[in-house]
């Protein structure tokens, strides 16, 4: 049976602990995989929350993970990773993230607005030109170990993000070529101020839910579609209820690692450093699994009914191009929109 764990780092505090720490493996007195071989349980097995199945990019990436931190750390630390929302909504766990009930959870970027509205910075269009380009500024601490700490005393932190894949449009009732196909149409966004606003401009009617009632939504008519990767679509079987999908490409999200800082503050500073290590592995890992996995998706897709199109990209563009300056509204969003867009020339 398949080893259901997962581990992560503070990306932002990566420097100073690389810097000041060596990696331990223990006494040497037990090896990992002699602990894990003999069934012995970790001495601290924390949880994390994912709304995905097990055959996603960021689940693979960090179950191989946790089995090499468990292994690093000579049976210190474990993570399970319990997947399809079944320890909440990813709403819900952050909440239980903040109250230091549930360690950790991996949510989508927008998600993040209503703690701190400085987070719609990777939340807006056009930010990103590429996968690469995503991954490599949003886990840069020049640019984000502001941000990713400014809800420590809140008890949340922010451990690194990955990659969200690139979010497009699928609907019951046809094909989306332009904007005058989203009228009227009643289209599942992620729960976000920037979200709402964005499918408004876009010609929808935004309908905020959890991942979890969206296929039930679409198949009754409560739904008429929702937008996603393709990797989600196919996953989580949208396809059958929503067979028309549509290259909008409106938005490339993070998606965010999360813990109480209360059991970073617990860990050793070399375990830590071997935390910090392997999260930069499983992002890096995640992004090419990520890619092998999109004609993989597409065609299960397929196979389930599904018909792909492209859009009218200079309508659709034009129409939520103004959202980024309109939300650019202090100077700290608007340095790190900055560095962003100036590490993609």
């Amino acid at each position: 049976m398949r080893r259901n764990k997962v581990v992560s780092v503070t990306v932002a505090l990566a420097a100073a602990l690389l810097a000041a720490t060596a990696c331990s493996a223990g006494d040497g007195t037990r090896t990992g995989a002699a602990a894990r071989d003999s069934g012995d349980s970790a001495e601290t097995t924390f949880k994390l929350a994912f709304n995905q199945q097990t055959n996603h990019p960021q689940f693979v990436a960090l179950d191989a993970m946790g089995d090499r931190l468990r292994e690093r750390t000579d049976g210190r630390y474990d993570i399970e990773v319990f997947p399809n929302e079944t320890l909440g909504t990813q709403k819900d766990t952050i909440e239980l993230v903040k109250a230091g009930t549930l360690e950790m959870s991996m949510v989508a970027g927008p998600l993040m607005e209503s703690f701190n509205a400085d987070f719609t910075v990777f939340n807006l269009p056009f930010t990103f030109d590429s996968q690469e380009h995503q991954r490599r500024t949003t886990n840069d601490p020049a640019i984000v170990a502001g941000l990713y700490s400014s809800l420590d005393d809140q008890g949340l932190h922010v451990l690194g993000a990955f990659h969200g894949g690139v979010r497009n449009m699928y609907s019951s009732k046809g094909p989306i070529v332009e904007p005058a196909d989203m009228k009227g149409l009643k289209i599942r966004v992620i729960e976000s101020d920037t979200n709402i606003e964005m499918m408004r401009m876009m010609g929808g009617s935004p309908a905020p839910m959890g991942m979890g009632e969206v296929y039930t939504a679409i198949q009754s008519g409560v739904l008429d579609g929702a937008e996603n990767n393709e990797l989600t679509y196919a996953n989580v079987k949208h396809a059958e209820v929503a067979k028309f999908y549509s290259y909008t490409r409106h938005l490339m999200l993070p998606d965010y690692l999360l813990i109480n800082p209360k059991f970073l503050d617990e860990m050793s500073e070399g375990d830590r450093a071997i935390f910090l290590e392997e999260i930069a592995t499983a992002i890096e890992e995640e992004g090419r699994l990520w890619k092998q996995e999109i004609p993989r998706s597409k065609a299960l897709a397929e196979e389930a009914g599904a018909k792909f199109n492209e859009v009218d990209s200079a309508a659709f563009s034009a129409l939520i191009a103004p959202l980024t300056q309109k939300k650019l509204t202090n100077a700290t969003v608007r340095d790190i929109h900055a560095k962003v867009r100036a590490a993609a020339e």
